[in-house]
C-alpha cells in the first residue's frame, strides 16, 4: 500500500523548475512516417491515484496532438509510460561551542583551561521521481524514441500546481521529439 500512495505522488508533484530530462532515440528510424498513437496495456494499469493519472494522460495526450499525432485503435506506435520513486536522505551537521584559557597561575601567567564544543546533525527526507515516455513502433516492436524526466517531490502541492507541474514535466521530456536529424 506504502508503494501505491508513493507512486501517486511520484513526478506528478514536483515544482515547475529544475527537471532534469534527456532522450534517446533510434538514429536509423524515419519519425514522420509515425501519426498515430495508442497506450500500452501496462500504462493503462499504472499504480497511482486517478486523478493524477488522469492528469498524466491528458498531458500526454496534449503533448502529442501539439506534435500531429491522433489517438488510434491500430497505431503507428505505442507509448508506454513509467512512474519510479527513489527515497533519500542527507545529513547536515552543524557545530558550536567555544574554547577557553584564562586564569591565573603564577605570576602574570595565563593557564589554559578546556571549552566544549556540541554538534548537532539535521536529516532531510526528500522523494525522486521519475517519469519515463517511451515510443514503440508497433510494426518492429522495437523501442525508437524515449525521453525521462528526474525531479524532487514536493508532497504539499495544490490540486492546480499538480496540474500545471504535470503539463509541465511532459512539455519538457517531450521537448525533443521528435529527434532532430543531425
Amino acid at each position: 500500500m506504502k508503494k501505491i500512495a508513493l507512486l501517486s505522488v511520484l513526478f506528478i508533484l514536483t515544482a515547475c523548475s529544475s527537471i532534469k530530462t534527456n532522450y534517446d532515440y533510434d538514429k536509423d528510424v524515419d519519425f514522420t512516417k509515425f501519426k498515430t498513437y495508442a497506450f500500452s496495456q501496462q500504462s493503462m494499469e499504472l499504480q497511482m491515484d486517478q486523478l493524477n493519472k488522469d492528469r498524466l494522460f491528458k498531458a500526454i495526450k496534449n503533448e502529442l496532438a501539439a506534435k500531429g499525432f491522433t489517438e488510434s485503435g491500430n497505431p503507428d506506435v505505442i507509448i508506454d509510460i513509467h512512474v519510479k520513486g527513489q527515497q533519500y536522505q542527507t545529513a547536515t551537521a552543524t557545530t558550536t561551542g567555544y574554547g577557553g584559557y584564562g586564569g591565573y597561575y603564577g605570576y602574570r601567567g595565563y593557564g589554559y583551561g578546556s571549552g566544549f564544543t556540541t554538534t548537532q546533525v539535521s536529516y532531510d527526507t526528500y522523494t525522486e521521481g521519475t517519469l519515463m515516455i517511451a515510443m514503440i513502433d508497433k510494426n518492429t516492436n522495437k523501442l525508437v524514441w524515449q525521453g525521462t524526466g528526474v525531479k524532487t517531490i514536493d508532497e504539499n502541492a495544490s490540486a492546480q500546481k499538480r496540474e500545471e507541474n504535470i503539463n509541465y514535466g511532459v512539455n519538457q521530456i517531450m521537448a525533443n521529439y521528435p529527434p532532430k536529424a543531425k
